[in-house]
Parts: C-alpha cells; structure tokens; sequence
C-alpha cells in the first residue's frame, strides 16, 4: 500500500473541503494516509525526495506550484476509465 500526503497550502481556508476531497481521493485508491501537512512545498518535496512519501495529493490543481516535483495527484480529477469506455468490435468469421 502507497503512502500518501495531503497538501494543503496555507492560505486555503477554509482547508476542511479540501481535506475532505483528498481523503475520499485516498479511500479510492487505497492508499495508506501519512498526513495532512500545510507547510511550505519544499518541506513535501524534501519528503517525496527523502522517499517518505509515494504520493502527494492535492484538492485542486490550481494550488499545486509551478515548480513541482513529479507524481502529484488531483483529487478532483476522476480515474482515468478510458479503458472500460473503450469499445471491443467483435471478432467477424467468414
């Protein structure tokens, strides 16, 4: 199981929305919650460098900061399904 961050910026408030989004976020995925950190970015990006951290996720893509660090997730971005809506043509024998 991952382990995974919420990253809250400090001047979201009120951040309870946020969590809550990233929580449910972390419920679909499984994965294992290490906290809800809101501290300044390069404090979860020396985590995710330190490997103390698989995941971060955020509520919103607009407070993730220009200069992020790779393997940040959206929480308000739905799973990806584009291979269940994919269609199947059926097999023609002649």
């Amino acid at each position: 199981m991952e382990i995974a961050v919420i990253w809250i910026p400090a001047d979201i408030e009120p951040s309870e929305p946020a969590v809550a989004v990233c929580l449910t976020h972390l419920r679909r995925h499984a994965y294992r919650l290490g906290g809800i950190v809101r501290a300044p970015w390069e404090t979860i990006e020396q985590t995710m460098i330190d490997g103390e951290v698989d995941v971060v996720v955020i509520a919103d893509l607009a407070h993730l900061p220009p200069d992020r660090s790779p393997r940040i997730e959206v929480a308000t971005a739905p799973a990806s399904t584009a291979d269940e809506n994919r269609a199947v043509p059926e097999a023609q024998f002649d």
